[in-house]
């Protein structure tokens, strides 16, 4: 790919990057159960994605699947096996997974744009919706992950961020590993966006920490199959603000931001 990563910018203007920090970017949908799923299917998808994907590969995902115990107050947790099938381009770099009432789209580095991530996951929904013919969304996510790395061995946050752990008072300012989740309640409360900033226990001496977007769908049954896209496109640019906001100039400066 010939452009530059690009950064997730403003929704108005994308920002761009020489170093982008992006690892990996991915689209889950589940599909509602509401009919038989059709083990033919999958061969068809294949067919009308194979050009663009042709390299098949069978997989298992490990779940868990959490059921109520009313008569003894309880949850019950339980490990399950689901098959998919994972279709993955020829460079290795994108791929789309296919189960029952399920498909994602992930995009590895290097990643380009939006504008060439988004034409993949377009495609996937196309193919999957004229074979599967599903009735409705039970629940869809967006979601950027972000490896940054230091090359100091200390490391101020708040130089590089707008979002971190602060410790008040009297506590100790020095600090290890660490994991900071928040939730921003979005689309009239039907979407949420969590963000993650969590330390990498790498063996480097130099720190690394993951930053994490994800935004998705909490109540099901509210999008239809066919607005799902427009939806993607609106997440993509809450993303895209909520990096920005997040990361301060002296991250950008390390990033390369390049100024059209």
């Amino acid at each position: 790919m010939d452009e530059l990563p690009r950064g997730q910018g403003s929704g108005r203007r994308s920002r761009r990057y020489r170093k982008s920090p992006l690892i990996e970017a991915l689209c889950e949908i589940q599909y509602e159960p509401r009919t038989e799923w059709d083990l033919t299917a999958v061969g068809l998808i294949y067919e009308r994605l194979k050009e663009q994907f042709p390299q098949r590969r069978q997989t298992k995902v490990l779940g868990v699947e959490i059921a109520a115990q009313p008569e003894i107050n309880a949850l019950r947790h339980q490990m399950t096996l689901t098959d998919r099938v994972q279709f993955v381009r020829a460079d290795d770099t994108a791929l789309v997974q296919i189960g029952p009432h399920f498909l994602a789209v992930n995009h590895l580095k290097p990643y380009s744009s939006w504008e060439t991530f988004e034409p993949l996951i377009r495609q996937a929904v196309g193919a999957y919706c004229e074979v599967a013919v599903p009735t409705g969304i039970h629940r869809v996510g967006l979601r950027y992950i972000n490896r940054i790395e230091f090359t100091e061995l200390q490391v101020q946050l708040q130089d590089y961020f707008n979002f971190y752990p602060q410790l008040a008072g009297d506590l100790p300012q020095d600090h290890g590993e660490f994991q900071m989740t928040v939730q921003f309640p979005q689309g009239g409360s039907h979407d949420v966006l969590k963000v993650q900033l969590a330390s990498v226990g790498a063996p480097d001496p130099a720190p690394a920490l993951w930053l994490d977007l994800d935004y998705f769908l909490t109540a099901p049954g509210t999008l239809d199959v066919g607005t799902m896209l427009s939806w993607v496109d609106v997440a993509h640019a809450r993303i895209e603000d909520m990096f920005e906001l997040i990361i301060t100039p002296r991250l950008r400066e390390m990033f390369e931001e390049v100024l059209e």
